[in-house]
């Protein structure tokens, strides 16, 4: 067979018009134009050679990134994967919505910006849609929610802005959905996926309090953190018992921290910096690494429940009376790495003043309402202060107001 080569002569012109004609009959010619307009729309940056292998005198199906089913295009992978890879520049052609069989959808981090195209919602058969770490911009196409099939889609670290459409929450397969670190607006939707496994939404400018059983129990990981979300949370977190991550710090959530959250598989508990408010109240032993409950307004006795913690943050909260042994015997066999207390109204704790706090374990007892019985090095944050002023101590009784 004649090989592909360009020249000017009649014969090389004709190789190459029967080579183009060889790619058409491979691959779908709607498939080809479309490639053809998303490569004209994008480029490498410099120390990318990702489209290197894109010549369109070949078989499109052999491209870099590219993956077809007979004449169709079932996976598109924009970039080079690999880690530290420069990316590419540009916009996303509306002509990605020609690929009708395509599945998979993604793009390396770089510098793409512009919106995303309105014409993703023709890809009726996409499952996957990734394209993260760039510089998207405008809103979320609404249509989004048309494509039934899709089960992760991965937005995060752009510059998206608007509403999460209401039309995403409907999507009947979707798995993960991960928006974190845009610039989003408005409420969180409701789920109606029961598979639903991760939703990370954090870092955005999310408001309001999340509507009744939104969030689907399937839900594996959960973070909220780093927006403006406010309302109770102690019915929605009562459901979601297949945790194993929740983050929801940095929020004006309000109300109680339900018991049995505790009891969860979590590996990790961020509920700092918000408005929660009421007894800590753990039904057993509590085996989470790290429980960051830090900046509330929780009250009441330190439950020896949590003395089995490694990680444990119950600083600036109106916690009152003695520290339990417990948390003593734990902390002097190096089980507790983490322990701060500080600016709380404690009265008390059982340790020697010769007391050797173990070198990798940390404890601060600042600003509570006694004299810290051992010198520890706190946090620049917990001020210098070693003791609440008296008067302060004598209104416990008005804390729970």
């Amino acid at each position: 067979m004649a090989k592909c080569r360009s020249s000017t002569s009649p014969y090389a012109l004709f190789v190459f018009f029967f080579c183009f004609l060889q790619v058409q009959a491979i691959l779908d010619p709607a498939d080809f134009l479309a490639l053809q307009n998303i490569r004209k729309a994008l480029e490498d940056m410099p120390g990318s050679d990702f489209f290197s292998t894109w010549d369109f005198t070949a078989d499109p199906c052999n491209f870099a990134g590219v993956y077809c089913d007979s004449d169709k295009i079932i996976a598109l992978n924009l970039g080079d994967p690999r880690a530290g890879s420069p990316g590419l520049t540009g916009r996303l052609d509306p002509a990605v919505g020609k690929l009708s069989a395509l599945a998979e959808f993604t793009v390396v981090p770089g510098r793409i910006y512009g919106p995303l195209p309105e014409t993703l919602s023709d890809l009726k058969n996409l499952r996957f849609l990734g394209v993260n770490r760039n510089f998207i911009s405008g809103q979320i196409p609404t249509k989004l929610g048309d494509l039934r099939n899709l089960r992760t889609i991965d937005l995060s670290y752009n510059q998206l802005s608007g509403r999460i459409p209401p039309t995403v929450g409907t999507l009947p397969e979707l798995t993960n959905l991960i928006l974190c670190h845009n610039r989003l607006s408005g409420s969180v939707p409701r789920f109606e996926s029961h598979t639903l496994t991760r939703l990370d939404l954090k870092h955005n400018g999310l408001s309001g309090s999340l509507p009744p059983d939104c969030l689907p129990p399937s839900l594996q990981y959960l973070s909220l953190s780093w927006n403006q979300l406010t309302g109770p949370m102690d019915r929605h977190l009562a459901r979601l018992d297949q945790l194993n991550y929740l983050d929801l710090s940095l929020n004006q959530f309000t109300g109680p921290i339900p018991g049995r959250i505790f009891s969860f598989p979590l590996t990790n508990l961020q509920l700092e910096r918000n408005q929660f408010s009421g007894m800590v109240q753990p039904v057993d032993q509590v085996s989470i690494p790290t429980v960051d409950l830090s900046y509330n307004r929780l009250y009441g006795q330190i439950s020896p429940m949590l003395a089995t913690v490694q990680n444990l943050y119950l600083n600036n909260n109106r916690f009152t009376g003695r520290v339990p042994a417990s948390f003593v015997e734990r902390l002097l066999d190096a089980s507790i790495q983490i322990l701060y207390l500080q600016h709380n109204y404690l009265t008390g704790i059982e340790i020697s003043p010769t007391a050797v706090i173990p070198e990798r374990s940390s404890l601060c007892l600042q600003y509570n309402c006694m004299v810290p019985p051992v010198e520890t090095p706190c946090p620049l944050r917990a001020g210098k202060e070693k003791t609440r002023p008296t008067a302060q101590c004598n209104q416990l009784k008005d804390l729970k107001d």
